[in-house]
């Protein structure tokens, strides 16, 4: 893990040796920043980054770099999310070079959700380069300081780099394998998908620390909170590469329909309370979509407030 970056909060909060904790707002359909900032405030002084994401399941959005920016001002530090399925690599450079001309300290290099799902079925997708490509892009301009075309940039970008692992996808055997090709690209931290399944996500890390990955980069555990047995449901039959087994579902079936919403905030905390525990785990990528007014409990119950100073 390289120790040129001193921007980043995450960063330093990461090779502290601390529990990082991130979290996540989705840009609004519109223009008007409002609403990223009411959602960077509910979260700002439990986390220690906010994630932004990137036109998420191909729906047209405020651009990310564009909410990072509102974010960054209000002393909130962004993560920008960046999807290589709508740029070739000259925008993909250019949007990294104008990131950081705002200091913008982090970022995380994604494929992103096929256009297929999104408001603009007939869009093409690009893939100029894919997520891993992206990963050496960022970290090539970084620390060789040229661009890819070999000509030298003046004031290289300093980013911290992340990528995005599914320990749940099939098969399982090649998860730990792809995400050692992602660090090899130099991904220097690992957010996961939504964590249900914890003895799966166990063996992944186990299996991850076997091959000294865990030592290469830190491992971010996602956790979405369930709003209902409805959601849970959902997200086991309906969402590719998502692991929700049958006992939490008949757990959150168990209780009263205006109750659910609660037992699901209190078995995210019980995940991030047992996971906390487990050697390889670096911290905690928290996706509470549009329930951000969640995040403070979470944080709070799960043992990680106040957040440490870098």
């Amino acid at each position: 893990m390289s120790d040129l970056n001193t921007a980043s909060n995450l960063e330093k909060i990461l090779k502290a040796g601390h529990i990082g904790v991130t979290s996540e707002c989705g840009p609004p359909r519109g223009s008007d920043p409002e609403e990223v900032k009411r959602k960077g405030l509910l979260i700002k002084d439990y986390v220690d980054a906010v994630n932004v994401t990137d036109n998420q399941t191909a729906m047209t959005r405020m651009s990310s770099l564009a909410a990072c920016v509102h974010l960054k001002l209000m002393g909130i530090e962004p993560v920008l999310q960046m999807v290589t399925r709508d740029r070739n690599r000259v925008a993909l450079q250019s949007d990294i070079l104008g990131a950081a001309s705002f200091d913008i300290p982090n970022m995380l290099c994604l494929s992103g959700d096929h256009q297929s799902f999104g408001d603009c079925a007939q869009g093409q997708n690009v893939h100029d380069l894919d997520s891993m490509q992206l990963v050496q892009t960022v970290r090539y301009m970084r620390d060789k300081g040229k661009f890819l075309g070999g000509d030298d940039i003046k004031r290289p970008p300093k980013i911290f780099v992340g990528a995005a692992a599914n320990p749940f996808a099939d098969p399982f055997e090649i998860r730990v394998p792809r995400l050692a090709k992602k660090i090899a690209s130099g991904a220097e931290f690992i957010q996961t998908q939504c964590i249900y399944n914890l003895d799966k996500f166990k063996e992944w890390v186990k299996r991850a620390a076997d091959r000294g990955l865990t030592e290469k980069a830190f491992i971010m555990a996602g956790m979405t909170p369930m709003k209902s047995v409805g959601m849970a449901k959902y997200m086991k039959n309906r969402v590719p590469g998502m692991d929700v087994p049958d006992e939490l579902i008949e757990r959150m079936a168990g209780v009263p329909k205006d109750k659910q919403a609660q037992e699901g905030i209190d078995i995210c905390v019980e995940h991030i309370q047992e996971l906390k525990e487990v050697s390889g785990v670096s911290g905690f990528h928290i996706m509470a979509i549009e329930w951000e007014e969640k995040v403070p409990e979470i944080v709070e119950r799960s043992g990680l407030y106040p957040r440490p100073e870098a």
